[in-house]
């Protein structure tokens, strides 16, 4: 598959999880690949070399998406290194829980700051660099649209606005031909939620298939996005649920 032939991407947390699967799927597709990653270099390390393996080229970049200069100088950098940005997909987010009434404003403020504000600066950063038909992709939630578990408000909050984020961005830089879209991922087989969790058989009882998703068929909608068949959907917000919000 070479659908992606000569594209760069950028994928943000794309060390683990679903991330490092988009990161690797779109790879698979023919794009070399950059990614952000905040802690774990070795893991960013190993995806970097799963993207080479595929003969592409990677990068990784470590990055707080909670820094404005720190979002700023990953799409600069990825550009300058790779030499060009087609697709920047904005993935990596933190994942608070917790009651109403035990949340810290410090909690609340970073909360914003990587799932909110650090994928507004990293697309205003991206369309400086990309060409016509370039595309942005965000990682949602799927409690974004049915929160029904408590002690998710913040998150849901959070995910809610790439929504509205969404689809101004689509009218915004369709003239341009730059598509903008969003994925809802369903409950997701990561090391942060396991398919063989503690809460699992709960969270599957929500979904209409019984089961977790695995990351590569997260990456799999990201990567239609991200492609040719993908150039006329924008402005839209695709679930990968399972049937959770069904």
């Amino acid at each position: 598959m070479n659908r992606l032939e000569g594209h760069v991407a950028l994928v943000t947390g794309g060390g683990r999880g679903i991330g490092a699967a988009v990161a690797i799927r779109l790879a698979e597709e023919g794009a070399d690949v950059a990614l952000t990653y905040e802690q774990n270099a070795d893991r960013a390390g190993q995806v970097v070399r799963q993207v080479e393996a595929l003969g592409r080229r990677a990068l990784a970049i470590r990055a707080d998406s909670a820094d404005p200069d720190a979002v700023r100088a990953a799409v600069d950098g990825t550009a300058a290194t790779l030499g060009r940005l087609d697709i920047l997909v904005n993935n990596a987010g933190v994942f608070p829980l917790g009651p109403l009434e035990e949340l810290e404003l410090d909690v609340l403020d970073r909360t914003l700051a990587v799932n909110v504000r650090a994928p507004m600066l990293a697309a205003q950063a991206a369309v400086r660099h990309m060409t016509d038909g370039g595309r942005i992709i965000g990682i949602g939630s799927n409690v974004a649209e049915r929160a029904v578990f408590p002690g998710f408000a913040l998150y849901a909050a959070s995910k809610t606005a790439l929504i509205g984020m969404t689809k101004g961005l689509a009218r915004e830089l369709g003239p341009r031909g730059i598509t903008v879209n969003l994925v809802h991922p369903g409950p997701t087989d990561t090391e942060a939620n396991p398919a063989a969790g503690p809460f699992a058989e709960t969270v599957n009882g929500y979904t209409a298939l019984g089961r977790y998703a695995g990351p590569a068929e997260i990456a799999a909608s990201v990567a239609y996005l991200a492609g040719p068949d993908g150039a006329y959907v924008t402005g839209t917000s695709i679930s990968v649920d399972g049937g959770f919000g069904a």
